[in-house]
């Protein structure tokens, strides 16, 4: 006997919706989502309005985890330009994975194209919250203009894991000197 406690339908549902829709798009049927998650559709609406409101709620269940993977610690010890290169480093180890999909949240903006959508909402804050980090970072290393560098940092964030994602070039060894350029031309220590 296991003393293993399954996941109760609601959070196999969101497990489900996280790994579908990373890795089919967030198109996928409500049907494969409740197949996935061993869910019936009728206890599915019963937990979420939507299958929209189900991504939503899976995006935002990820969101911490997604921080915590690729932003480093609090106060490390590591410089600002340390801090904001270790984001790529993260992107870079990520895309090496064979599964490797690009950022979700990137990839249910793109996907959506509907600012207003639900997981896009989610979606567009959480990446708000990495350019937010690099503007804080950028401003505590002496960066010329924080705001033009977190948005070019963003971009080349962007861009990298989309092509990456696509298997259309790998980051390893163009995302550092990619971002040194920009950091010694923004004055970041």
């Amino acid at each position: 006997m296991s003393n293993e406690v399954r996941p109760n339908s609601r959070d196999r549902l969101l497990e489900a919706a996280a790994a579908r829709s990373y890795l089919d798009g967030v198109h996928v049927g409500v049907e494969a989502l409740c197949k996935a998650a061993g869910v019936s559709k009728r206890s599915m609406y019963q937990l979420f309005e939507s299958k929209d409101e189900l991504l939503a709620a899976s995006l935002e269940q990820r969101a911490p985890g997604f921080a915590a993977r690729l932003l480093p610690p609090d106060d490390d010890g590591r410089s600002p330009r340390e801090r904001i290169r270790y984001v790529f480093e993260r992107v870079e180890k990520e895309a090496a994975a064979p599964d490797y999909r690009g950022c979700p949240y990137l990839a249910v903006q793109v996907e959506l194209k509907d600012a207003s959508h639900p997981a896009s909402k989610v979606a567009h804050r959480v990446k708000e919250g990495l350019t937010s980090f690099f503007r804080d970072e950028a401003a505590r290393g002496g960066a010329s203009d924080p705001e033009l560098l977190a948005r070019q940092l963003s971009l080349v964030f962007d861009g990298a894991s989309a092509r990456a994602g696509i298997r259309a070039d790998a980051p390893a060894g163009l995302l550092a000197p990619t971002v040194d350029v920009l950091l010694d031309a923004a004055g970041v220590r």
